[in-house]
């Protein structure tokens, strides 16, 4: 697996052949999918959601400090069909001071393939401000990084064109998790329904969802979406943007 660009924290990182690599399973249900059969981009960031979930309730880390979403990268290179089994296998690809990337590889039996980062920040419960890498936390998940260092910083800007098309947004209960903020996976259903009209188009793609702000209840979210752009908006004020673009085009 090589770069879509010549920039480093681009890279989707090859499974590591040491180090820890946490492998899980998933099958592609009725609930998943777009009209045509093919999976909806909210359903493979639950599915990341829920092995990276898994791997860290398995690794032992007692960790007290709480890890928010940055940054998430989704490379559809073939996509997933109903009924298709995948297999997932995650690993940490990447560190720095207070957060880490996450890889995900998705691999399916009918020939999905779909490539993954997640760069996650460590904050603290109680401040929500981030907090240092914890020595346990390096020991279990740095062999697999090799020493990759990666880089936080916001990519995607917050200026939102005149001429963007507006999308209102309802939340609902269910789109919030057990922090009482807007579920990770909801943004990327929101990033779905601005690219509703254009779904039929073949992979390969990549979307991106950089997160600026966190929504939480009572939110008035509106979608501003100008051709592979999306702005993720509680009035004023972008909680979210995202971008796609099409690869070998």
């Amino acid at each position: 697996m090589g770069a879509v660009s010549s920039h480093d924290d681009e890279v989707m990182v090859a499974v590591p052949e040491v180090g820890r690599v946490y492998g899980g399973r998933q099958r592609v249900r009725l609930g998943d999918i777009t009209p045509s059969g093919t999976v909806r981009l909210d359903a493979v960031a639950r599915y990341l959601q829920d092995v990276a979930n898994d791997d860290a309730y398995d690794s032992g880390i007692a960790n007290p400090a709480e890890w928010v979403v940055r940054r998430t990268v989704i490379e559809v290179r073939q996509p997933a069909h109903l009924r298709e089994d995948l297999e997932l296998r995650t690993f940490c690809s990447g560190t720095g001071p207070c957060w880490a990337e996450r890889r995900t590889s998705v691999q399916g039996s009918s020939g999905a393939s779909i490539e993954a980062a997640t760069l996650w920040v460590q904050v603290a419960a109680a401040s929500g401000r981030p907090v240092r890498l914890d020595p346990h936390f390096v020991a279990v998940y740095g062999p697999s990084a090799a020493g990759r260092t990666v880089k936080a910083r916001l990519r995607l800007t917050e200026s939102v064109p005149l001429d963007a098309a507006t999308l209102v947004f309802p939340l609902r209960f269910s789109d919030l998790d057990v922090l009482g903020h807007v579920n990770n996976a909801v943004y990327w259903s929101m990033v779905q329904e601005c690219f509703a009209g254009d779904v039929e188009r073949s992979a390969p793609f990549r979307v991106e969802v950089e997160h600026h702000h966190e929504l939480g209840p009572g939110a008035s979210v509106q979608l501003r979406c100008l051709g592979d752009r999306v702005w993720v908006c509680d009035g004023d004020q972008v909680s979210a943007a995202a971008v796609r673009r099409w690869m070998n085009a």
